[in-house]
């Protein structure tokens, strides 16, 4: 059974195989938190603020300078979108959008995989360690100790799978909030950038009407 090869491989390593598996969880959690951290140090509403400001008055090459350099994420997009502006600016704001949500989105595939296989997998070392304590009572020779070690593996292996489960649900959820903050924020100034090009590359109205 696979559970019951998991668990002899982290239960032969002693005291050193299961820290190594929570510090590889550990380290995956703190990436992230780090990641969000400095994100979030390096947004810059004012600075995006300025930036409309000068495509509000048609000033493009003013908005493409303001916005040089900028670590912010959504202000990257912005003057990746401007620089193709004479292209295709739809496509250069999604391109670069998505360059964004991939780097943010980053190991939350594993953490979501940890939170739906962790429990089962824990369920799949309970159901074969009570397999194991029931073929025992069922032999010949009743061992206890045997017995109470297939019972001892089942709860082990439940409580490492909703050990595990419980500990990336949590900051999971978190990540996921915080993506979904960024795409829409993104696609929020994907969207007034491209309202804005349009209304600028419209010639002004003169305010005289023909009778």
């Amino acid at each position: 059974m696979l559970a019951n090869i998991i668990f002899q491989f982290f239960s032969q390593g002693g005291p050193v195989m299961w820290p190594i598996l929570i510090s590889a969880l550990v380290a995956v959690v703190g990436e992230r938190s780090f990641w969000w951290w400095r994100e979030s140090r390096r947004r810059n509403p004012a600075l995006l603020e300025q930036v409309f400001v000068a495509l509000e008055r048609r000033d493009v090459p003013g908005a493409v300078k303001a916005a040089e350099g900028s670590t912010d994420p959504v202000i990257r997009m912005v003057y990746l979108g401007l620089n193709h502006v004479h292209a295709s600016l739809p496509g250069a704001l999604q391109l670069a959008a998505g360059i964004e949500l991939k780097r943010a989105g980053r190991y939350l595939t594993v953490m979501d995989t940890l939170v739906t296989l962790a429990p089962l997998l824990g369920l799949l070392g309970t159901v074969t360690g009570l397999m194991r304590a029931f073929l025992h009572i069922g032999s010949a020779e009743l061992s206890v100790s045997a017995v109470t070690g297939g019972i001892g593996e089942a709860l082990i292996a439940t409580a490492c799978g909703l050990g595990i489960a419980i500990f990336s649900l949590v900051p999971f959820n978190i990540f996921s909030a915080k993506l979904t903050q960024l795409q829409f924020d993104l696609e929020t100034a994907a969207t007034n950038i491209e309202v804005m090009m349009g209304a600028s590359s419209r010639p002004a109205s003169s305010g005289n009407t023909v009778p």
